[in-house]
């Protein structure tokens, strides 16, 4: 007998029954008035038990087809290219800053200062918060160039945005909460929240990012307790939240006693954006960012900026799952940042983002997209899940990989069927000849494949 809310106890018994191997992958599930019928349910108690299951991952939703047990690796084949194929596709789907010589000239040339005398800190940092103190200058001038005043956080360098997703996640939420955020967002957070045992809610979005109305019916609707959001051009969408957005999540949030994590990875790639949500709220948000997105992709140094009371907690969840930043890329990090060569890059890939975006902006002339200020991608918009499909596959067939909008979808992205292109990770030959390539094939698709937006 199912026990109240029924929905909670119809989503555990299906769990159970997937995880048992008693549902197997690609199973068909029976249809939600069948299924209701058969429990003597409410057909929107089983739709809402369906969405949920959807937003985790463990079934997936076919118009026309039905409703089927995902596979446990479906989660490992996209968005990115496989290893497989690596090396023979000309790749738009994986998000890399434009590299050229400056990158290795600076890297170069901070390695052998390095080399010329090693700071203690790099050979013999053992204890975890050793560098907080020592390179809390360059970590405070970072965030400061995101807009964010250090003074009123707790700060953790980290091993990237992964790392600092996964510690600000288990700082806020344990068990069974709830976590929501936008329909279409991070492709890895739908997995991370299942490993750590949480709930994953997508809620709808518009041209400004994440709907208030969307986010005050969830907490009505049960406790949130935190809201991850991705607000300044980096969600696969390409939108920058307002201010005037920013403050009205913050408002929610405070009404239902929300925290929200605010992901910053491509740090101050934008000009001038508007304030941090962290800026509006510090005592609620855990923000990080990182130098990987913005300036070269093998330097994995982030920053976890948390409220201060939260400082304990947080740095005891990075301490078991991380034990510390690797010393030597905290250091290189450190040297670019004081030494302004970390700003040098990122004023040269500021300008070359935009060369990319505007040659983009004549490419995709007359097809619907959206690219935010000085971003890392291109959100192609198509008409329907159908139409994203055939793209991503004629695409792939003519050499060239793109990120398919299912990859980012918490739960149904019918709402915004899609595919993401990247602006770097190429020579700007190969970027040119790729986005062609797809622009030509967008155009073959039958009307009304490609909609504006």
């Amino acid at each position: 007998m199912l026990q109240r809310p029924a929905y909670r106890s119809l989503i555990r018994l299906m769990d159970a029954a997937i995880q048992s191997g008693e549902l197997k992958p690609g199973e068909r599930l029976p249809t939600q008035r069948q299924l209701a019928y058969d429990l003597g349910l409410s057909v929107q108690t089983v739709s809402r038990a369906y969405d949920r299951l959807i937003e985790a991952g463990m079934i997936s939703g076919h118009v026309g087809r039905g409703t089927f047990v995902r596979a446990p690796n479906e989660d490992t084949h996209v968005p990115f290219v496989s290893g497989k194929t690596a090396g023979k596709l000309l790749d738009l789907s994986l998000l890399k800053p434009v590299i050229d010589h400056a990158q290795q000239d600076v890297f170069q040339k901070t390695l052998r200062a390095i080399a010329r005398s090693v700071p203690d800190a790099v050979l013999g940092s053992f204890r975890p918060g050793t560098l907080i103190e020592r390179d809390h200058g360059a970590a405070s001038h970072w965030l400061g160039l995101c807009g964010l005043q250090s003074d009123q956080h707790h700060v953790i360098p980290t091993n990237g945005s992964t790392a600092a997703m996964t510690v600000a996640l288990m700082t806020v939420a344990h068990g069974d909460d709830l976590i929501v955020t936008e329909e279409i967002g991070h492709h890895t957070l739908r997995s991370l929240t299942r490993y750590l045992g949480l709930r994953l809610h997508g809620l709808e979005t518009d041209d400004d990012g994440l709907r208030p109305d969307a986010f005050e019916q969830a907490c009505r609707d049960e406790p949130v307790k935190a809201l991850y959001v991705m607000p300044t051009g980096l969600n696969p969408l390409a939108f920058t939240m307002s201010e005037t957005r920013r403050r009205a999540l913050v408002d929610i949030a405070r009404k239902h006693d929300v925290m929200i994590i605010e992901n910053h990875a491509w740090g101050p790639l934008q000009d001038a954006p508007p304030p941090p949500i962290a800026a509006l709220a510090p005592d609620i948000t855990l923000f990080f960012t990182s130098l990987t997105k913005c300036l070269m992709p093998g330097l994995r140094v982030g920053y976890l900026a948390v409220p201060v009371y939260l400082g304990s907690a947080a740095s005891n969840r990075h301490l078991v799952t991380n034990w510390m930043a690797t010393p030597l890329m905290v250091e290189i990090a450190a040297r670019m940042i004081s030494e302004g060569t970390a700003e040098m890059l990122l004023q040269r890939q500021r300008l070359a983002l935009c060369d990319r975006a505007d040659f983009a902006a004549t490419a995709l002339e007359g097809i619907a997209h959206r690219i935010s200020q000085n971003g890392l991608h291109i959100w192609l918009h198509c008409a329907d899940t159908n139409r994203e499909t055939a793209l991503i596959e004629a695409s792939l067939q003519a050499g060239v990989a793109v990120a398919p909008g299912k990859s980012f979808a918490i739960g149904h992205h019918d709402r915004h069927p899609g595919v993401r292109l990247s602006l770097g990770g190429q020579s700007f030959p190969e970027f040119a000849r790729g986005l062609r390539i797809v622009a030509e094939l967008a155009r073959g698709i039958p009307e009304p494949a490609l909609m504006p937006i």
